[in-house]
């Protein structure tokens, strides 16, 4: 059993900021790439960021100069710290993770739950 985790949802003004985190816990052998999504109402889920391993970064360009990805692998934790919040980045945010459960066992994509940020005044 994988579990991933998100928190730090919630709401803010325009230009406030947020981290959220997502911690991934249960039978884990090793984690690949982590990243964010995000799903705005009536929209499609589109990705905000992304980090590999080794810690390269990938960004949506909606979101590139305000919003950080980092992750810390001994907590099996991935976060995002947004700045600059505007209210088209109020969605529904979502954590993935690529991981692997046994040496030398697949791959698999899990989610998290999700957690909602809304920006507002």
């Amino acid at each position: 059993q994988v579990q991933l985790v998100e928190s730090g949802g919630g709401l803010v003004q325009p230009g406030g900021s947020l981290r959220l985190s997502c911690a991934a816990s249960g039978s884990i052998f090793s984690i690949y790439a982590m990243g964010w999504y995000r799903r705005a109402q009536g929209k499609q889920r589109e990705l905000v960021a992304t980090i590999t391993g080794g810690s390269l970064t990938n960004y949506a360009f909606s979101v590139k100069g305000r919003f950080t990805i980092s992750r810390d692998n001994a907590k099996s934790t991935v976060y995002l710290q947004m700045n600059g919040l505007k209210p088209e980045d109020t969605a529904v945010y979502y954590c993935n993770a690529d991981l692997s459960r046994v040496v030398a066992g697949p791959r698999s994509v899990y989610w998290g739950q999700g957690t909602q940020v809304t920006v507002s005044s």
